[in-house]
């Protein structure tokens, strides 16, 4: 990409990501997770199947997830991107029991596979 110290140029940049996220984010539906947890174990748990039911990430509406880290940190990704990191996990040792009683199963997924480009 090319770098410059000129402001019209990073405006120019700036209006496009604004755009982007506009788009992205008007009139669709966003599946949000708080894992206040994830801060120290450094993962957060994707729900696929509750109580012997697809669930979670397996029925989701939505296009986007967003998880809120510590109430102070959002990560946003496209369902499609997030289906595909934790596929890499399942029959994995991040794929554990959860939730209430553990009745659910999920995926561990580290934080750091959500922010990576």
């Amino acid at each position: 990409m090319k770098q410059n110290n000129n402001f019209e140029y990073d405006l120019e940049i700036g209006i496009k990501g604004e755009n982007f996220v506009a788009k992205a984010l008007s009139d669709v539906k966003i599946e949000v997770k708080t894992d206040f947890k994830a801060k120290d174990t450094g993962n957060v748990f994707v729900e696929y199947e509750s109580r012997n039911k697809l669930s979670g990430i397996s029925k989701t509406q939505s296009k986007w997830y967003c998880f809120v880290i510590s109430n102070n940190n959002l990560i946003f990704i496209s369902v499609t991107k997030l289906k595909k990191l934790c596929r890499k996990y399942l029959n994995t040792n991040r794929d554990v029991k959860g939730g209430d009683n553990n009745t659910s199963k999920g995926i561990l997924l580290p934080l750091e596979d959500l922010t990576k480009l």
